[in-house]
């Protein structure tokens, strides 16, 4: 039977006049049980906090480095194969008790003399049960955890390292750009050196032309000249 507190335990006990009287408990946990309960509440919850997908891995990287934490990374492993040793023993006990508990047939011929021992049995196996689940969940989310703190650090650091790859990439392709702006200012500049080179040829020429000209216009006077003064002495 269950009340609002919970399932009841009730044992059948005889009294001085022969006759057997019920007595009844309330089943409730123990104390290493209910810590176990309380361990699995918050490993779900921390993990329920690691599901969130607007905190990146960055910033979990980030609470990790905090100094709270980094004081708790040098005694992490320790901790941790402390409390697998601690479930793992505390799951092969309720294993024992799920299997103590199961074998019931051989009570039931003594339904008769007690005719609660069958349902006392059961409530027995019910917590032994839960016991199983609770600690077998707890040895699971134990481990998950492990991993997905591991996942998360693993993947900061790559994104950390892919965002330096790109900030490097980046400033590549920015410097790239300027040294293709430099040369094609470069180029510009050899051009219109060879263009002011090659006008100041041509003037060069020019002038030389220009003298050669000169030169075979006086030449040409000299010889009117001598050519009137022959023609005036005949």
């Amino acid at each position: 039977r269950a009340t609002a507190r919970g399932p009841i335990e009730c044992r059948w006990r005889e009294t001085q006049s022969g006759s057997w009287h019920q007595v009844c408990s309330g089943c409730k946990m123990t104390f290493q049980w209910t810590a176990v309960a309380l361990f699995l509440y918050a490993e779900a919850a921390v993990l329920f906090l690691f599901c969130l997908p607007f905190i990146s891995p960055l910033r979990w990287q980030k609470i990790f480095k905090f100094q709270l934490w980094s004081r708790i990374a040098l005694f992490w492993n320790k901790a941790f194969l402390t409390i697998i040793i601690v479930l793992i023993v505390l799951f092969l006990d309720a294993v024992r008790e799920v299997r103590k508990y199961s074998g019931t047939q051989a009570l039931e011929k003594d339904n008769k003399v007690y005719p609660s021992a069958f349902d006392h049995i059961h409530m027995k196996l019910f917590r032994s049960q839960r016991n199983l689940y609770i600690s077998g969940f707890s040895l699971f989310l134990w481990l998950v955890l492990r991993r997905v703190i591991t996942l998360i650090t693993h993947l900061a650091t790559e994104m950390g390292c892919n965002g330096a790859m790109k900030t490097q990439v980046e400033h590549a392709n920015q410097s790239a750009k300027k040294y293709m702006e430099e040369n094609e200012n470069m180029k510009k500049a050899l051009a219109a050196d060879k263009r002011s080179e090659n006008v100041l040829l041509v003037e060069v020429e020019n002038e030389k032309q220009k003298q050669e000209i000169r030169k075979l216009k006086k030449e040409l006077e000299t010889t009117l000249i001598a050519l009137n003064t022959a023609q005036i002495g005949r």
